[in-house]
């Protein structure tokens, strides 16, 4: 299935249905008079966040969503049925924006969230709605009221807990591959990631969280070169991010920069989410090299690395269990601690005594 994650749909509630201009003409029955029903009303459109769904690309051959037109009023008092609603089913955090695309109408980020983004027109009433004791044949009736009709934006972002950023073949997608079920392509090029992929972290049957492989980020980012930033948006509701530095090159610290850089350019405070700093492919180093190379990135970014290799696994759960100590935390649990042991008294020589 392909990976789509922004959209522009046209939507358009339906129309009230009119109300009837009719009179009661039947034989042996005295007293007719006006007896035109209102008429129905027209559809919502409604959108609804569902479970299952990870990409908008059902919107991607069909733009355009009318509900339908409520049924008018008739005679003998029957009044329309209203027009059947329309829900557009979206994965969960999906944003609804408007046309200019900034302004945010809904952000649909839990299972079940369903909102209406237009409203159906109310049915007109019948010349039987407007029968008094001074207008008793009245022999008008009222039209539908018209439906909202706009262009919306629908731009997904992925839940993810934790996200991995670094420059293009920092090893992201291996190390995602090690971390989880998840099999993203791999090769030994750049940009081999082009759309965002999400896979499950099983620590434990009681420990799970989501993590996400985002497209590299090169230096410019910000201003649309290479991939640009269009899917950091992916990673703006992670807990914590994982940044991966190669550390097969030879400017450590120019890695780090270039990506932290970036990243406080992109704004939405995504610069200033916890980070969590770890050298790759150390399978490649000797332990001399490997320790220069962290002390050469400690230098720069002030924390020290964790040091990890997604190809021989090494690393690969402490950084997780680092992970998802910062989940928990970003989500007001109480981080897993050791179970305290009391120690036992000590007992009183000779016994007990008051």
């Amino acid at each position: 299935m392909k990976f789509l994650d922004q959209c522009k749909i046209y939507i358009r509630s339906g129309n009230g249905g009119g109300g009837a201009v009719s009179f009661r003409r039947e034989k042996y029955i005295e007293y007719g008079g006006p007896d035109g029903g209102d008429g129905g009303r027209g559809g919502d459109i409604w959108i609804e966040a569902v479970d299952g769904l990870n990409t908008l690309i059902d919107y991607r051959y069909q733009q355009h969503f009318k509900a339908q037109t409520g049924t008018h009023g008739m005679g003998r008092a029957r009044h329309g049925a209203g027009g059947e609603d329309i829900v557009l089913k979206v994965p969960v955090g999906t944003q609804v924006l408007e046309e200019d695309k900034e302004t945010l109408i809904a952000d649909l980020d839990t299972v079940g969230m369903r909102v209406r983004l237009c409203k159906g027109g109310n049915g007109g009433w019948g010349n039987l709605h407007f029968k008094g004791p001074v207008n008793q044949a009245p022999k008008y009736a009222n039209p539908g009221q018209d439906g909202e009709e706009m262009w919306i934006w629908l731009r997904l972002k992925l839940i993810a807990d934790v996200g991995l950023v670094g420059l293009p073949n920092a090893g992201k997608s291996t190390f995602l591959a090690a971390a989880t079920a998840a099999r993203p392509k791999i090769a030994d090029y750049p940009f081999t990631t082009l759309t965002p992929n999400l896979g499950v972290v099983d620590l434990s049957t009681s420990e799970r969280f989501v993590l996400a492989d985002i497209p590299g980020l090169i230096e410019g980012a910000s201003e649309g070169a290479g991939l640009g930033t269009r899917f950091l948006g992916h990673v703006e509701r992670s807990a914590v991010l994982i940044h991966l530095v190669d550390a097969t090159q030879d400017d450590i610290a120019g890695a780090w920069t270039t990506i932290r850089a970036e990243l406080e350019a992109y704004g939405d405070e995504l610069g200033d989410k916890s980070e969590i700093l770890a050298l790759n492919k150390i399978d490649a180093l000797d332990p001399e090299t490997r320790a220069a190379k962290a002390a050469e990135l400690q230098a720069v970014a002030g924390t020290k690395p964790m040091l990890v290799s997604g190809v021989s696994g090494e690393g690969v759960t402490e950084l997780l269990r680092a992970a998802y100590t910062q989940v928990r935390i970003r989500k007001g649990e109480t981080p897993a601690a050791a179970a305290e042991v009391e120690a036992p008294e000590a007992e009183t020589p000779g016994g007990w005594k008051p």
